[in-house]
């Protein structure tokens, strides 16, 4: 575990201090850390390459055109795919609605959609655009009380209503829930439905291997994984990428314009008109480089027993109420301290220099559904420590006690 504390020094921002007190970052699951090499990175970029992709002969154009590609190369070799079923996004937000716009032309008002009640709103609004649009209905899988989904009732949905699209979240951003994602997706095969995964927050904790998976579709953000806000990316199997409609229009995705019409690339091109982001792909180049250098298995268990370490030490506070699958779990806690308000706890643990999310997380629905106004959310990541947890322990004790008065 000394390897791990010593690449807490790759994180610069990690060594400020917010009012007057040591920052303690425990909101990873809103957007992770960069190392430096991340930062290094995007600046070598703008201080030495700055050029566009795809659209030179000259050596400063080849030169970021290659790296940019490679990249795409690195993403892929990463989720176990074809380079050629990567596509560059704005994040998982747009990723989403490039899939859920892509597919409405093939739904009608006999066709289900089937999402858990566990989704980020990114994984619900496009779905109920499509479903406006083209007459289809939304179904949804279940929780129970604590919020974990019901996994025999949800494959009993799919087997039921055979549902023309399956989109379920890898892990809850809000409990941290690690879902049986292969489960879900094999059950949506047997009916023939299309598989659409939010890896958004899976993706740096779990390492998915999309093969073995074997989804239609996976979405992810890079500043969740270490890499540059402003960047995400979409996979999908390639006859599936191309089967979707254009979701965007412009340079570089065209193969022919004439003033009457205008015919388009195949995937990844396809969706990638415009200048895309150089630095952000880059900079998520530096962040995959740097995850391929450390053992997977190793910052698992590391999370896994930081995680462990801030629940039992949650669980030792009368009053909290903790939500969620504590079983399985990426390393996110969301809880609330009896009824008191989560904004007004948060507001003072800022003032001791802890900062973590609080409010409903995007995903109003699942707020809704576990009977309350919003919670604190704990998001860990790797370049945590157990003094962070201390220090944010302290902190709580202290701030419940000026709320109890």
């Amino acid at each position: 575990m000394n390897i791990i504390a010593e690449l807490r020094h790759d994180f610069p921002v990690l060594s400020q201090s917010i009012e007057g007190q040591p920052l303690i970052y425990l909101d990873s699951g809103a957007t992770s850390q960069k190392p430096q090499c991340v930062i290094d990175e995007i600046n070598d970029f703008y201080s030495k390459n700055n050029s566009n992709v795809h659209r030179g002969l000259h050596s400063l154009s080849e030169n970021a055109t290659s790296k940019y590609e490679y990249v795409r190369t690195q993403l892929a070799k990463f989720l176990s795919v074809n380079s050629k079923e990567v596509v560059w996004t704005s994040g998982a937000t747009e990723s989403l609605n490039i899939i859920a716009s892509g597919v409405t032309c093939d739904l009608n008002s006999q066709d289900i959609i089937l999402i858990s009640a566990l989704e980020h709103h990114a994984n619900i609004v496009p779905w109920q655009q499509a479903a406006q649009e083209s007459g289809a209905k939304i179904a949804i899988m279940p929780i129970n009380k604590q919020g974990i989904l019901d996994i025999p009732a949800a494959i009993a949905m799919i087997e039921d209503l055979k549902p023309k699209v399956m989109a379920c979240t890898h892990a809850s951003n809000t409990l941290g829930n690690i879902n049986p994602i292969a489960k879900l997706i094999d059950a949506a095969k047997k009916v023939n439905a299309i598989t659409v995964i939010d890896g958004a927050q899976a993706f740096l904790h779990l390492r998915p291997n999309l093969s073995q998976l074997d989804c239609d579709f996976y979405v992810g953000s890079a500043h969740k994984a270490l890499g540059p806000t402003g960047l995400g990316f979409l996979y999908g199997k390639f006859d599936k990428l191309n089967a979707l409609s254009v979701f965007k229009t412009g340079g570089e995705m065209i193969d022919k314009v004439t003033y009457e019409s205008s015919s388009y690339r195949e995937a990844p091109a396809k969706f990638e008109p415009g200048t895309p982001n150089i630095s952000g792909v880059l900079g998520f180049g530096a962040a995959i480089n740097y995850l391929n250098k450390l053992d997977p298995i190793v910052l698992h268990q590391y999370e896994q027993t930081l995680y462990s370490y801030c629940l039992n030490q949650l669980q030792a506070i009368d009053g909290i109420i903790i939500y969620g699958d504590t079983q399985n779990n990426i390393g996110t806690i969301s809880f609330n301290y009896r009824d008191e308000h989560h904004y007004d706890i948060a507001m003072l643990l800022n003032s001791y220099g802890i900062a973590l999310r609080s409010g409903h997380h995007c995903t109003q629905p699942l707020i809704a559904e576990l009977g309350i106004q919003g919670t604190l959310r704990v998001s860990l990541a790797f370049y945590n420590s157990h003094n962070d947890i201390d220090t944010f322990i302290t902190a709580l004790k202290s701030s419940i006690k000026l709320i109890a008065g």
